[in-house]
């Protein structure tokens, strides 16, 4: 390497990290941007002295280092440009000049390029017209660096850029989820995030109306108070942009779950009793990138008006409002401030009127700094309680009206404890939302119930909401069923008490305030009997009737259970879980209504049922009798009717089968693979089933485990795993075949293998928990198991069980996200020593572990 390269090299990283130790003592970003700039500006400057190039040739900074800033490891962008084309000479000495700053250490990003040839580069791509539009001069020749800004600022078309960028925008912002809130978010590229100022900008430079917040206020494009915000917020973004350099020692952008302990502990936040340190540092994350996607959609609008201006005639809506151009307009300029109902009024007219594109520029300033004004005196005005429940009951646009209440900070205004969970993460391994978006997600989920346009999704939860009284208490339930998370203590606790002070206050009757209350303080229920309890056993389904009482809170709360796990995740919902909630709903609403749920009851139903389907399989009368004969009446109850019937099918002339039986389906819920196994007992069946699903990467969402009269397993298992939708024939096929051979053989057990946790499980471990406890009638135990997810886990645990000889009789797999939370129906000899117990528990935990 050249002496000077080592030396330029040498000095670069001195300078890099003194640079690095000052911001990390005093903090100041915009000190550390410009230092780092300012140490490649002087390290360029002397490769391009030494490099021999002419004097008519000019080194231009381009791009991010063009404006002035560089961060701890962005690429250096440089444009070299030329007066004419190169000969062989001079591209030698290009070579050699790009070589040297690679030497260096340099990460650069390098043009060559004649002024002609920037412009037509710069018209053919908006990304180099951009780029120019920040070009700054390093060193060479000033007269051919202002030649070509004065050409590339006569070539931009201002209305052409404009329409350009702001379509850039729109597609970046689909790109990450058209959503400021992602749970790892890109503090340069999302929504609300560094890359959407620096839109602004541009375009306004492009413009000619200013190139920063100051000149911009100076232009009446926005106050002085909102150009000081957008300065907070670009700071506050650049600062955590160079710490995620800083820590992660490269080019980094996204806060991912990884990090986002680190930085946050950076910037001194400490995890509490309630939250973790990272759950601070988002929250104001979010916060902030709420504040930039508000103000930079009322800039953008702004400079559109001047770019596009219209003669618009305002259309009078009432006193306090008008149409101008299909938006909503302030009839005059102090209208919240006269009028502070109209903060809530705007939003009654945009749900009441859907001809009506948005709010205007000045109609969402205004509201913007009018929001303080919603204090104690504005919450207790009955006019604005009665304008806050209109928009609860409208007929359409709530879901609309409820979002832009958010990111105006209107509705946490109105509701205290709904800003409390604005931008709070879940760091429960199956949200993927914030609290308040998933909390709107809900709000979404119910309101789609009652769309004729969305009734093929959910066709039964819109046939019962067809039929339902007033739901708009549903969404009022929605709203507050988890508004007291993050405070300590059980949110559903917590949060009726703000349900019954708010329907108390807006003076729901009696009855109304009850189902709210009833609602927010069970919403977690229904979900958790039907996916962890035995819902064969009819004194389960007896409590829970007598939970919910009648059949308008059994309705209510089944329409809300389903818009909450479908809040969750679009990997938590899958039609098993909405069968089991189906199920439960159907069997409760048989109690509630008088029909006897008793165990004999409940066998005769299945056993017509399933005879009635046989028959329809044309097999002769009395087929099923010596199959049945030897099956109990668990097994019936555990079965659905059409279970039963084919099973019957597959099994009633193989009862005595001296090899193993074993048929596969399409589930009849429409996802997944059903599997029956008809074989002699063998003690590790179960494990060995699970062997081979694991090998196959199968997920196992059901299992239910039955052992005949005369000693032979009838277990039924339901698979499923991505490819499972376009060659489901070929892999019940496989199935039979595969699993045949395998319970043919005999071969001893492979020994389990820990599989890998996911990046979020290793961030968010799961403590695992064994919970092993006799039911209600000290028949069987239930054991109940959480983990985080991983391949394996399941064949891990029916290992431990066969070691103990412990009778399997039926397993709920739920996955939940990342984490698992398994519940298995279980017996045996071991189980009645205290001693045993604890043993197995210890395994079973050490299973759980990676």
């Amino acid at each position: 390497m050249p002496p000077l390269a080592l030396t330029l090299r040498e000095q670069l990283k001195a300078g890099r990290q003194a640079t690095i130790a000052a911001f990390q003592q005093h903090g100041r970003p915009e000190k550390l941007l410009v230092s780092l700039r300012q140490i490649v500006d002087n390290a360029l400057a002397q490769a391009w002295q030494q490099s021999g190039l002419p004097p008519s040739a000019a080194l231009v900074a381009v791009g991010g280092y063009g404006r002035g800033e560089l961060f701890p490891h962005s690429d250096v962008d440089v444009l070299i440009l030329l007066e004419a084309a190169p000969g062989p000479e001079l591209k030698g000495k290009l070579e050699e000049l790009v070589q040297l700053l690679w030497d260096i250490g340099l990460e650069i990003g390098h043009s060559i390029r004649t002024v002609d040839e920037c412009l037509a580069e710069s018209a053919a791509d908006i990304t180099v017209q951009t780029s120019l539009l920040e070009a700054r001069l390093i060193c060479g020749s000033r007269k051919l660096f202002q030649f070509l800004q004065e050409r590339h600022t006569a070539a931009i078309n201002p209305r052409a850029f404009f329409q350009a960028k702001t379509l850039e925008m729109r597609q970046r912002h689909v790109k990450y989820e058209d959503t400021p809130y992602s749970l790892e978010p890109n503090c340069k590229e999302s929504p609300g995030g560094l890359r959407d100022l620096q839109v602004i900008l541009w375009v306004a430079k492009a413009a000619g109306l200013g190139d920063s917040w100051r000149k911009l206020a100076e232009r009446g494009l926005i106050t002085p108070t909102e150009a000081r915000q957008l300065s907070q917020k670009e700071r506050a973004f650049k600062d955590i942009r160079i710490r995620l350099h800083i820590h992660a020692g490269r080019r980094e952008d996204r806060l991912v779950f990884d990090v986002q302990t680190a930085i946050a502990e950076s910037f001194g936040f400490k995890t509490t009793e309630t939250r973790r340190a990272s759950e601070y540092l988002m929250q104001r994350y979010y916060w902030a990138a709420k504040a930039v996607t508000q103000l930079n959609t009322i800039l953008l609008q702004n400079i559109e008006t001047q770019l596009f201006p219209r003669a618009a005639t305002p259309e009078p809506v009432n006193e306090r409002f008008n149409e101008i151009d299909g938006r909503l307009d302030i009839a005059s300029d102090d209208t919240f401030e006269s009028t502070p109902s109209a903060m809530l009024e705007v939003f009654l007219l945009l749900a009441q009127r859907p001809d009506l594109k948005g709010m205007t520029a000045r109609t969402l300033r205004a509201l913007w700094h009018a929001r303080l004004k919603i204090d104690a005196k504005f919450r207790s005005d009955p006019v604005n309680r009665d304008l806050f429940l209109q928009i609860i009951k409208a007929p359409r646009g709530i879901t609309h009206a409820l979002r832009g209440m958010n990111q105006t900070s209107v509705l946490g205004r109105y509701l205290p404890n709904f800003r409390r969970i604005v931008g709070q993460m879940q760091h429960d391994l199956f949200h993927v939302y914030t609290v308040d978006q998933h909390i709107l997600m809900v709000v979404r989920n119910v309101r789609r119930f009652t769309m004729t346009e969305h009734a093929h999704e959910y066709p039964f939860c819109s046939q019962l909401m067809a039929n339902f009284a007033q739901p708009w208490l549903l969404y009022i339930a929605a709203l507050f069923h988890d508004i007291a998370k993050g405070r300590g203590g059980d949110h559903s606790e917590l949060g009726k008490v703000d349900a019954r002070r708010f329907c108390v206050e807006h003076k729901l009757s009696r009855e109304d305030t009850e189902l709210v209350v009833f609602l927010v303080e069970q919403h977690l229920a229904m979900s958790q009997v039907a996916q962890k309890q035995d819902l064969s056993d009819p004194d389960v389904i007896r409590n829970f009737a007598a939970l919910v009482k009648d059949e308008r809170r059994l309705t209510a709360l089944y329409l809300l259970t389903v818009a909450d796990i479908r809040g969750t995740s679009p990997k938590v919902w899958n039609a098993w879980k909405g069968k089991l909630l189906e199920d439960l709903y159907r069997m409760t609403l048989r109690v509630l209504g008088g029909e006897d749920h008793s165990a004999d009851h409940e066998l005769r139903n299945r056993q017509e049922e399933a005879l009635k389907t046989l028959r329809l399989y044309g097999l002769p009368e009395n087929a099923h009798d010596a199959l049945w004969k030897q099956l109990d009446v668990a097994y019936f109850l555990r079965h659905d009717a059409g279970d039963i019937a084919w099973q019957t099918r597959s099994f009633y002339n193989r009862i005595d089968s001296a090899t193993p039986v074993v048929r596969a389906r399409l589930a009849p819920i429409g996802e997944g693979v059903q599997v029956a196994v008809y074989v002699k007992d063998q003690p590790d069946l179960f494990a060995r089933i699970c062997s081979y699903f694991d090998r196959k990467n199968f997920s196992i969402l059901d299992a239910k485990i039955h052992t005949t009269r005369h000693g032979y397993a009838l277990d039924s298992f339901l698979v499923t795993e991505p490819a499972f939708a376009n060659s489901y024939r070929d892999i019940i096929s496989l199935i039979e075949h595969e699993l045949t051979r395998l319970l043919s053989e005999h071969a001893p057990l492979p020994p389990p293998v820990k599989g890998r946790l996911s990046r979020l499980s290793r961030t968010f471990p799961v403590t695992p928990t064994v919970d092993l406890r006799p039911d209600e009638r000290g028949q069987y135990y239930l054991l109940s198991v959480s983990a985080n997810d991983r391949n394996g886990l399941l064949y891990s645990i029916a290992n431990v069980l066969t070691k103990y000889k412990i009778n399997l009789h039926t397993a709920k797999i739920m996955t939940l996200g990342e984490r698992v939370e398994d519940v298995f129906l279980v017996d045996g000899p071991v189980l009645n020593n205290a001693r045993s117990q604890i043993q197995l528990e210890t395994e079973l935990l050490e299973a759980l572990r990676v």
